[in-house]
């Protein structure tokens, strides 16, 4: 291929990729960031989580982060897969960092614009929610061990410790 016409090809998925943050930043307005989750509330809203994971017989990981995407607490029931580790942490991450559900990543790319999965701290995996309170968003929550639509059930069930 020559170079003019990889310029050309690199050009145009430059473009491409920008087009698809561009969507993603067209989403509906997003909470403000407000003060940073504390331990206690992190740990409240695990246990709510881990109460779920437990009712339901699954075995999940669970992460909670601060509005930066710092991890804040974290726990693994024993038995759980260990790729589930870091996918917690990520999902949670990707709340936090672009104050939005995980899952709008995935439908992103369920839509067609793969040039989504180039976007760092994005993972596209449904379990990752925002921690929001009074309005503002404090940190966010991320589960993984189970297939997405349980560990989103998981983390809304630890949203639902501190309402």
């Amino acid at each position: 291929m020559s170079i003019a016409k990889s310029a050309t090809v690199a050009s145009g998925l430059a473009v491409f990729a920008l087009g698809a943050t561009l969507a993603l930043a067209q989403a509906p307005v997003r909470p403000p960031y407000g003060a940073e989750v504390t331990l206690e509330t992190a740990k409240k809203i695990a246990a709510g989580a881990m109460a779920e994971s437990k009712k339901q017989n699954w075995y999940v990981a669970v992460a909670i982060v601060d509005n930066h995407g710092m991890l804040i607490y974290y726990e693994m029931q024993d038995n759980t897969q260990k790729a589930s580790a870091d996918v917690a942490i990520e999902k949670a991450r990707t709340a936090a960092i672009w104050r939005r559900p995980s899952k709008e990543f995935e439908q992103v790319i369920a839509d067609g614009r793969v040039a989504v999965l180039g976007i760092r701290n994005a993972i596209p995996i449904e379990g990752g929610l925002p921690i929001v309170v009074d309005g503002k968003m404090i940190g966010a929550i991320g589960v993984s061990g189970m297939a997405s639509p349980q560990d989103a059930q998981v983390a809304r069930a630890g949203l639902d410790a501190i309402k």
